[in-house]
């Protein structure tokens, strides 16, 4: 553990009582209570979590947009003055580098991507620089909060009254603090992304840990959060060897767009990303296979678990093709026994109130 990074809240987390663990390189609270219960009170009321690990670029320069549009999936030309933007980032073959949030902050974008892949996409994005543009990893510098939950809009509204007019997948210019407030966020429910220089992180976290309603949560309830609205984490559904298409990220891919590995992405796919419920009293788990009736092993779960809200199993697969598409039902092996499991449709958890 000593070999870990900590965020700026390390401290507090201590303080809070917080399970610290091992995490994309850092420290991090994986819970302060019980998982289950903070996954409850964020899709009830609101959490806030220290999600600081995560790394930010800057892109600045004449040739930004002409920069992002080469190296990113999504169409850069759509990003307006406020607005965000979820995209991934290909190598040649395709595959996904990262997925990350672009943010459009007039003068300049902000790409915020993977802790465990800051030096990887940082060196990428070097490799294939052009000119006329400028390109920062500010990540040492800057914490990020993301507060969670139904009432987040009711309860930050004194502290940031222009959030408003923010719609879903809006942001805020940085106000003089040098703090943005977007409306981003990972579990579903409404919610807001306040990035903050590391050095006013401490007393904006102390500040809203005294707001009505709001709890600290950790990254065991952002997980089961994520996985409940069928949202991809890397290192599970997207690596390097998965293009956007398989992972049912077409809708970030815009290929006329020609970025890097596009050419290569209009190869025809040989599996696909599935949502999977199982309604027995199992768990399905990351690893475990998946087959079908004639016992032929033609999938395997990503992530997968126990929904907290819904109280039977869930999980993500890659199943070959032609299964995905042509059986609705499948056999999981759990231990020694097989169990059916059901295709479905995302998300998982229909409540959340991210578009409310």
């Amino acid at each position: 553990m000593t070999d870990s990074r900590k965020t700026s809240l390390y401290e507090n987390h201590k303080k809070l009582g917080a399970k610290l663990i091992p995490f994309s390189g850092f420290l991090m609270p994986l819970q302060y209570s019980s998982i289950i219960e903070e996954h409850k009170h964020v899709r009830s009321m609101a959490g806030i979590f220290d999600v600081s690990h995560m790394g930010e670029f800057l892109v600045k320069g004449d040739n930004a947009k002409e920069f992002l549009q080469k190296v990113t999936t999504n169409d850069i030309d759509l990003l307006k003055t406020g607005k965000a933007q979820y995209s991934a980032i290909c190598n040649k073959n395709g595959g996904i580098i990262d997925d990350l949030l672009i943010y459009n902050l007039s003068d300049y974008y902000m790409l915020v991507v993977n802790a465990a892949n800051i030096d990887k996409d940082f060196n990428w994005l070097q490799e294939n620089l052009i000119n006329g543009v400028e390109l920062e990893n500010v990540s040492d510098n800057m914490g990020l909060l993301a507060v969670q939950g139904p009432i987040s809009k009711e309860i930050l509204l004194p502290l940031y009254p222009d959030i408003d007019s923010l719609n879903y997948y809006e942001t805020l210019l940085p106000n003089r603090d040098g703090i943005i407030v977007a409306r981003t966020g990972y579990s579903g429910e409404l919610g807001y992304e306040i990035y903050c220089p590391n050095d006013k992180i401490i007393a904006l976290w102390e500040q809203l840990l005294l707001l009505k309603g709001l709890k600290p949560v950790g990254l065991g309830c952002r997980d089961s959060l994520r996985l409940e609205m069928g949202y991809s984490l890397y290192g599970h559904e997207l690596d390097e060897s998965t293009t956007p298409i398989e992972a049912g990220l077409s809708w970030i891919t815009k290929l006329k767009t020609n970025f890097i590995g596009s050419d290569k992405i209009k190869n025809p796919i040989k599996r696909k990303l599935m949502p999977l419920l199982l309604k027995d009293r199992a768990i399905p788990r990351q690893g475990y296979k998946i087959f079908n009736d004639n016992g032929d092993e033609i999938g395997v779960i990503t992530s997968g678990g126990m929904s907290p809200s819904l109280n039977y199993g869930i999980a993500l697969a890659y199943i070959d093709l032609p299964f995905a598409e042509e059986l609705e039902c499948f056999k999981i092996k759990i231990r020694d026994n097989f169990f059916d499991i059901y295709k479905t449709k995302l998300p998982f958890y229909k409540e959340g109130t991210y578009l409310a």
